[in-house]
């Protein structure tokens, strides 16, 4: 997560020398901006299509809207923060011609499963970290974030994933700082919900269900004489 918060956090008046020198044509210049952040985007997109084709037409799609749009970017915000919300729109917009029924606006309010936090979070036992390597651990992180609703999920992985501010998220997707913030805590209560359920079904032991471990330990005390009457 440092490099791209490095590339994110980049300093401004270079950002802003590239599109200043594309909007007067300089087509090297958007190229450069195209370079910078086009791996930013595919990741994004990809995290709300899950769909590798999808998120490459996303990201050939957000720079030519970018391109072609670039004299109405006012220069008042970063440019990455603009051309995300440009990416996040697109990435929407597959979504809702690819599952229309399931698709949740960012303009709407979205519930969890219950309509409330989840009041009480299982820590995780044993420790992941002891268990899996950290390319397990990626891999498991991934398809957990796959699994949040799209509103979530796409506050999450801007915020926490991509290393934008609040700020700089509310602005990419137009929403306030205060519907961030409590999308954000939801989506992390969510995703440490589902993760802990994950671990706790994925406890080492003999291989065996719970259920079948749960015989072995009645038969032991059977044949312990704890239950011989």
């Amino acid at each position: 997560m440092g490099a791209i918060q490095n590339k994110v956090a980049g300093p401004v008046s270079d950002e802003l020398a590239l599109v200043q020198a594309a909007k007067r044509g300089d087509d090297s210049a958007f190229e450069e901006l195209v370079r910078r952040y086009d791996r930013n985007v595919f990741r994004i997109a990809q995290h709300i299509t899950q769909n590798r084709e999808d998120a490459e037409d996303v990201v050939q799609e957000a720079f030519l809207k970018a391109y072609g749009n670039l004299a109405q970017f006012q220069e008042q915000s970063k440019f990455y923060t603009w051309l995300v919300r440009i990416a996040v729109n697109e990435a929407l917009m597959k979504l809702r011609r690819r599952k229309p029924e399931r698709t949740v606006s960012l303009d709407e309010d979205i519930k969890t499963e219950d309509d409330s936090l989840p009041r009480e979070i299982a820590d995780w036992s044993p420790n992941p970290e002891q268990q899996y390597t950290q390319a397990e651990l990626r891999e498991i992180l991934s398809k957990t974030i796959q699994g949040l609703p799209p509103g979530f999920r796409t506050v999450f992985v801007l915020r926490d994933v991509e290393g934008l501010s609040t700020e700089e998220t509310a602005a990419a997707l137009e929403l306030s700082v205060p519907a961030v913030k409590s999308r954000l805590l939801r989506a992390r209560l969510q995703l440490r919900e589902r993760l802990s359920r994950y671990f706790q079904r994925r406890e080492p032991g003999n291989g065996k269900s719970d259920g079948a471990r749960g015989e072995d330990v009645k038969n032991k005390d059977v044949a312990s004489g704890d239950s011989n009457q």
